[in-house]
């Protein structure tokens, strides 16, 4: 199989702006470990191996615990997560999976009892970038871990 092309040399522009937004919503109202756990339930659906091993990473490191991270993907069933990320959860699998109907009144509701109206919208926007980063690294097959060093990832000790 051949090497796929680097988006960051393609379209330099674009790749700055979706950093400079992720960057930004850093310092949203969205606490980071609630952060970690959208992006990694967005990237375990999307089928994004780098976005994955990055954001475990980054959980690790800013403390999240191993047996969180592991029932991510079971969240549903698992007693480990309060009803905040429960229903950021629930709404990051609605947002990335868009159902045919969009998103019922239910499932909003749910994320409104949790989330102020300006978290809610802060809480979409991780959302909405976790998934653009998504689809960049799934088109174009970035290998997971290979920015650690870079990125600060290697403090994880996940190697």
């Amino acid at each position: 199989m051949s090497q796929r092309l680097n988006s960051l040399q393609q379209s330099p522009a674009a790749f700055k702006k979706l950093v400079d937004l992720s960057m930004n919503l850093k310092d949203s109202s969205i606490e980071h470990g609630l952060q970690y756990l959208v992006e990694i339930r967005a990237s375990q659906l999307n089928g994004c191996a780098f976005c994955l091993d990055m954001h475990v990473k980054q959980a690790v490191i800013g403390g999240e615990r191993a047996l969180r991270l592991h029932h991510v993907a079971i969240w549903r069933e698992s007693p480990l997560f309060s009803a905040r990320e429960r229903a950021a959860l629930l709404w990051t699998e609605t947002l990335t999976r868009i159902p045919e109907a969009g998103v019922s009144d239910a499932v909003y509701a749910q994320a409104r009892e949790q989330f102020s109206e300006k978290e809610l919208s802060d809480l979409t926007w991780v959302v909405s970038t976790i998934n653009a980063w998504n689809r960049l690294n799934v088109a174009f097959q970035s290998v997971p871990g290979s920015q650690d060093k870079a990125y600060g990832l290697d403090k994880a000790q996940l190697a």
